[in-house]
């Protein structure tokens, strides 16, 4: 064929005019080694990542390769591989060549250039049919990877390089290794990525810097305050926002934001936030969100503030009608801003092994990380998490703020490392607890008397406007059944899409005075902005409790008190995390002293919430039951070692949302149905295609466990459309009221908010 190259290639693309543009190998190891070093020079390791960048595709010198692009992209039509089919390994070789050279040190970029796209993998695999860096160092090996590539006779310059010579921060040497890893894979993506599609690569480009961000959000709250009404309340909220912004000149490190709820930390956090990464010439900010239902919200009013392209909003339920080109590639790499993300995706991201999801990592280094509702946090991973946070904050400059109504207890204690050295951004939290005091709670006289959901039924209907939260999707349904037809209901028995528009109904019902019952589970808590004067709250943690309590005279413009009823319910909380909450809880309650001149007991206090999440936390098996510690090596953090770790078993252990027996069925809510028509219909259309109207039904989805699947499947109900892929088939089985209908109770492992 005329005019092929016989210098090797990394890539190549066609032109509509049929003519061909090559990449050629050492001119891509060169680009990618400057961009990884330059990624990594903000944690010290450029040497380490401009190696990893020269060595990572050296396995494409072989012969066997570049038959392979030649003939797989079209380039030569007189290529061929003899015997093979399929990819061809070009990742071993560089994994080979750099153990070789560096010896022991060498494991470490082996790690990286092995894993550039296959994902970080174990050093020997505790499970069988996983392929283990030992195991395909020394298959390669064998098979002379590195042989066939050096035939090549690549360049000495990308050869022959110094031992690195910085050393790794004073902490995790996995976590270090991950960041390594997404210097190497985010460069070599943009290098390709900026060779294939040039189009796509300038889109990531043009973001203004945060001074200009923080002069909108100045100008935003500057109209804020002059709206605002001058209530005690409002003054309150001008006071934390004060000491949030006077308090941003404080060296980077960890924070705590302690503010009842309704005291407008949102807002004030993000203060801090901008006002901190500006004076310290930080890259980003990073608002991380335990709940998809808050964080739509939040990102709605940031990006109010800031533009919508400067807010990338990153969560497995996004909807696609607020994604355009550029903010799809942002997260690829949270190269934007302003990133607001969910718990699951930040922390299982830091303990990721996949390539898609470590790329990104190394664009928090140098952040301002603020945990909303950081009481939220998994406790079943709360060692390794605060391990990783406090790794974070000393080695890689990234100053995180814990913000909540309910601190929980990360002071180090015996057997537990905590958090060290975390400064409080409020001057006075007591005060300011005693200031925003808006609540009395009514407490049972006996704890071990449970009462029975008519008679909780009979009380709400006295009140016109009344919030009642109960810890099952059962309970919520059989109260409803026994309240007035207008009540409302609200469960994750209702697609994300249904809950979203009934809270919004909610709020405008209450912001227009119309008389609104409402009987939910547990997903009204956090961050939902609702203002009822009575919530009644079954008996839970005193955290649940508390977020409860936030929900009512949220506003303070009741004449005196909200009320705020706990009540035994019939039944405990499912067993586990949520039995054991509801437990301590009860405990911390009943001990309340009673306060000698109100002559009441008042649970929602600082220090009963620190004597709360010391016995949740001592109550619980294990702070690290999947022992992800063990795995990383996380306890040894500044021993020699022979750089052995887990990855790929960690990540896999790692998963805050266990997946294990749910199954996620499509129903048919809102515009579903005709995305439903568009899937089954999308037999002959392209992968990507199909991956968008799959996002699209997302947000019309509802989690019921395995068996409740099967049998909705044997009575016709559900229908497997694809692979893994249910669509409810019925329309009588979900209702405008209630979402999904289940003939039978639902079991205590499936009750979840």
């Amino acid at each position: 064929m005329a005019g092929v190259t016989n210098k090797p290639l990394a890539h190549v693309r066609q032109l509509p005019d049929g003519k061909w543009v090559e990449h050629y190998l050492d001119e891509h190891l060169l680009a990618v080694a400057e961009l990884a070093a330059n990624f990594a020079s903000a944690f010290n390791s450029q040497d380490w990542a401009r190696l990893s960048g020269l060595w990572h595709d050296l396995g494409k010198f072989r012969e066997k390769f570049q038959q392979y692009i030649k003939t797989v992209s079209g380039y030569d039509a007189e290529a061929h591989i003899e015997g093979a089919t399929g990819r061809v390994d070009h990742s071993t070789a560089g994994a080979i060549h750099a153990i070789e050279k560096l010896g022991p040190q060498g494991r470490i970029l082996a790690y990286l250039i092995a894993g550039h796209h296959a994902g970080l993998p174990d050093w020997n695999s505790l499970e069988s049919g996983q392929s283990s860096l030992l195991q395909r160092v020394e298959d390669g090996n064998k098979k002379g990877y590195l042989q066939e590539a050096l035939r090549a006779a690549p360049a000495t310059s990308i050869l022959e390089q110094p031992r690195p010579a910085s050393l790794p921060p004073q902490g995790s040497w996995a976590l270090w290794i991950r960041m390594l890893f997404s210097c190497l894979t985010d460069a070599d993506f943009l290098d390709t990525e900026a060779f294939m599609d040039g189009h796509k690569s300038g889109l990531r480009a043009g973001y203004p810097p945060l001074a200009e961000l923080k002069a909108a959000f100045d100008r935003h709250m500057t109209d804020k305050a002059t709206r605002a009404s001058d209530t005690p309340i409002n003054r309150l909220r001008a006071k934390v926002l004060r000491q949030c912004r006077d308090k941003a000149t404080l060296p980077s490190g960890l924070f705590s934001l302690t503010v009842p709820t309704g005291g407008g930390k949102t807002l004030s956090s993000m203060a801090f936030a901008l006002n901190h990464a500006v004076h310290h010439g930080k890259s980003r900010v990073i608002y991380v969100i335990p709940y998809t239902s808050i964080l739509e919200q939040t990102a709605e009013i940031f990006r109010g503030i800031f533009g919508k392209d400067n807010v990338i909003e990153h969560h497995s339920n996004l909807d696609p009608n607020k994604e355009d080109s550029r903010s799809r590639l942002a997260t690829e790499n949270w190269d934007a801003p302003v990133v607001v993300t969910t718990n699951v995706q930040f922390f299982e991201s830091l303990f990721a092994s996949r390539t898609s999801r470590c790329r990104k990592l190394h664009n928090i280094i140098n952040s301002v990380v603020v945990l909303d509702e950081a009481q939220l946090l998994p406790p079943e991973f709360l060692a390794p998490i605060l391990h990783v946070i406090q790794d974070l904050s000393r080695n890689y400059k990234i100053s995180f703020v814990l913000s909540t109504a309910t601190q929980p207890a990360f002071s180090p204690r015996p057997k537990f490392a905590g958090l060290k050295d975390v400064r409080e951004l409020m001057d006075d939290p007591e005060q300011l607890y005693a200031d925003l005091k808006r609540v009395e709670a009514e407490l049972p006289c006996d704890f071990n008397a449970s009462r029975p959901l008519e008679s909780i039924a009979d009380e709400l209907q006295q009140y016109e406007s009344v919030l009642c939260i109960v810890n099952s999707r059962k309970d919520c349904r059989e109260l409803h059944a026994l309240m007035p037809k207008d009540t409302i209901h609200l469960s994750a028995l209702m697609c994300g899409q249904h809950r979203s528009e009934v809270i919004a109904n909610i709020k405008q019902r209450l912001k227009d005075g119309i008389p609104t019952r409402v009987i939910s589970t547990q997903l009204v808590e956090a961050g939902v902005d609702m203002d009822f004067p009575v919530v009644y709250r079954a008996l839970a943690g005193l955290d649940a409790v508390a977020q409860a309590a936030g929900r009512c005279n949220r506003e303070g413009a009741l004449p005196g008190m909200g009320r705020v009823v706990v009540f035994v319910p019939p039944k405990p909380a499912a067993p586990g995390l949520l039995r054991k909450a509801q437990q301590s809880g009860q405990e911390i309650m009943r001990l309340t002293p009673i306060n000698s001149v109100t002559q009441t007991r008042d649970p929602l206090t600082r220090e009963r919430f620190e004597a709360y999440f010391l016995h949740y936390y001592a109550s619980l098996n294990s702070l690290d039951e999947e022992g992800i510690i063990g795995l990383l090596d996380m306890h040894n953090q500044t021993e020699a070692r022979r750089a052995e770790f887990n990855f790929r078993t960690a990540a896999e252990k790692f998963r805050l949302i266990k997946e294990e027996g749910q199954t996620a069925v499509i129903v048919r809510y809102g515009e579903s149905p005709k995305l439903i028509e568009s899937l089954e219909a999308s037999q002959n259309m392209e992968p990507h295609q199909r991956r968008a109207i799959l996002r699209k039904l997302q947000r019309y989805t509802v989690n019921i466990r395995e068996q409740e699947c099967k049998k909705l499947m044997n009575n016709k109900d559900v229908q497997e459309v694809f692979p893994g892929i249910f669509v409810l088939t019925s329309d009588g089985l979900y209702r405008q009221d209630i979402g999904l209908v289940m003939d039978e109770p639902l079991s205590a492992a499936s009750l979840t908010p």
